[in-house]
């Protein structure tokens, strides 16, 4: 295991993007903390958003790992490229003919995207415990350390993903083709999304929840939904425009984790049987 990621770190090291990409993420995630210095504005209602308890315990647990998933399609590239490099580059030819099998060259980048996912999940802990402990109205113990599945969950969206960029880095083997169909697939659920909710509409059966949320971005997404309308503001907005009680379900479901996993073992199985295959 230390000599796959040995191999793989030795390859990244001499890559400049990558670098660039992997320190630009992290330091993203670190500035989380502007998001309290935003102004939102809904009508006549102005509020900034640090005023409306985004650092307190256990909050703080579920938006930091909402807002850094969105950062994620930076360490995303990384493990396109550096898939898309052992082709181009023909290193992964030349791994083979060095006594490498094609299941430890895709042990070693499975290993990679459980080592970012890794570091990206406790980094997250580790800033948004800072953040908690600085700003958070509530330092119980008790009430720190409550909802911490959305960590997990956080964890388990990025091997999902990173999982699925690596099995495009496979079967594409260009980088800027294998983003584009990543960004194709986004429009192509986006799609889906809304021809399910016109059925919805027209006849009250709701596929967005029966189907659409097997379907791979679709899963991942909904392992940490969005917190913005748990905010008390937010709420009150909505209730008044729609008249009645907004009621969602932002938990994360055990279920939802077992869809997530499923594409994620599929991806890693499709990228092995692509490489078992192909004459490289």
């Amino acid at each position: 295991m230390l000599r796959l990621l040995s191999i793989e770190f030795q390859k990244l090291r001499y890559s400049r993007s990558a670098k660039v990409l992997t320190i630009t993420y992290f330091v993203l995630i670190s500035f989380i903390a502007l998001i309290a210095s935003y102004k939102f504005e809904f009508g006549n209602v102005n509020f900034r958003i640090a005023e409306q308890g985004i650092f307190n315990f256990p909050f703080i647990w579920h938006f930091n790992s909402w807002v850094a998933a969105w950062l994620k399609i930076f360490l995303a590239i990384v493990i396109v490229s550096m898939v898309s490099n052992e082709y181009s580059y023909k290193t992964l030819k030349q791994n083979l003919i060095d006594g490498l099998s094609k299941k430890e060259f895709l042990a070693s980048k499975v290993l990679t995207v459980l080592l970012f996912s890794v570091l990206s999940t406790v980094f997250l802990f580790i800033v948004s415990m800072i953040l908690g402990l600085v700003f958070s109205d509530y330092t119980e113990i008790g009430i720190i350390f409550s909802d911490m599945e959305y960590l997990l969950a956080y964890f388990i969206k990025l091997i999902g993903f990173f999982s699925f960029c690596l099995f495009l880095g496979v079967w594409v083997k260009r980088s800027a083709f294998a983003l584009g169909f990543l960004a194709l697939w986004q429009i192509i659920e986006g799609l889906i999304s809304l021809f399910f909710s016109f059925i919805n509409y027209k006849t009250d059966v709701n596929l967005n929840d029966s189907v659409f949320q097997f379907l791979p971005l679709a899963s991942m997404s909904n392992l940490v939904k969005e917190p913005i309308t748990r905010l008390g503001a937010i709420k009150s907005v909505a209730n008044q425009i729609g008249g009645e009680n907004f009621v969602k379900d932002y938990g994360v479901h055990w279920y939802q984790i077992a869809i997530v996993l499923f594409w994620t073992l599929l991806f890693i199985y499709g990228a092995y049987r692509i490489l078992k295959k192909r004459d490289l």
